[in-house]
């Protein structure tokens, strides 16, 4: 599912209208069908807020379909390899990764995120998957998937993000702080 659905999916869930949801996150009712038509993406400050405000992971709201419009279309990692990000904490089994769409936001925002899609199956949210990472550009998050599929192509087992971006969060918004 792409981010437009899982936002009208969600929504609906939680029992909301267009509406009510553009009055919880302070933006138009215009910007929340924009969205939900897959006509705009929201900056990162208020995807956090709309993960904190609706109770639900960030993993369940991105997209982790292809890209459309940032030069990372088709870009999908497949194989079994164990991923660590240094920066998040995180350790994952997955047999490929997903970028998000390129995000809106401040100036000193992330562009993007990098997700691990772990085998077990589908379920009614699609396959699990894992935020390994926020990226500053498009050319750094492009280098890391180049350099998972080089690892998986030769076999390697295990990959520590290099390229991912050390952020700062702050209540709903986040900062990138040191880019590799």
């Amino acid at each position: 599912m792409s981010f437009s659905e899982n936002l009208k999916q969600i929504r609906k869930e939680h029992h909301l209208s267009q509406e009510e949801l553009a009055e919880l996150l302070d933006v138009s009712r215009q910007a929340v069908s924009k969205w939900e038509q897959g006509m705009g993406y929201p900056e990162v400050e208020k995807l956090l807020l709309l993960s904190h405000k609706l109770n639900i992971s960030l993993d369940a709201l991105m997209s982790t379909g292809n890209v459309s419009d940032s030069g990372l279309n088709d870009i999908h990692v497949t194989g079994s390899i164990v991923i660590t990000s240094p920066h998040e904490n995180v350790i994952v089994t997955c047999y490929k990764v997903s970028a998000s769409e390129k995000m809106k936001g401040g100036k000193n925002s992330p562009q993007y995120a990098l997700f691990g899609v772990s085998n077990g199956g589908s379920s009614f949210w699609g396959e699990p998957t894992t935020f390994l990472a926020w990226y500053a550009n498009q050319e750094c998050i492009s280098k890391e998937i180049e350099e998972i599929h080089k690892a998986i192509s030769q076999g390697i087992s295990t990959y520590t993000l290099q390229y991912s971006a050390k952020t700062k969060r702050r209540w709903a918004s986040i900062k990138v702080i040191e880019e590799q």
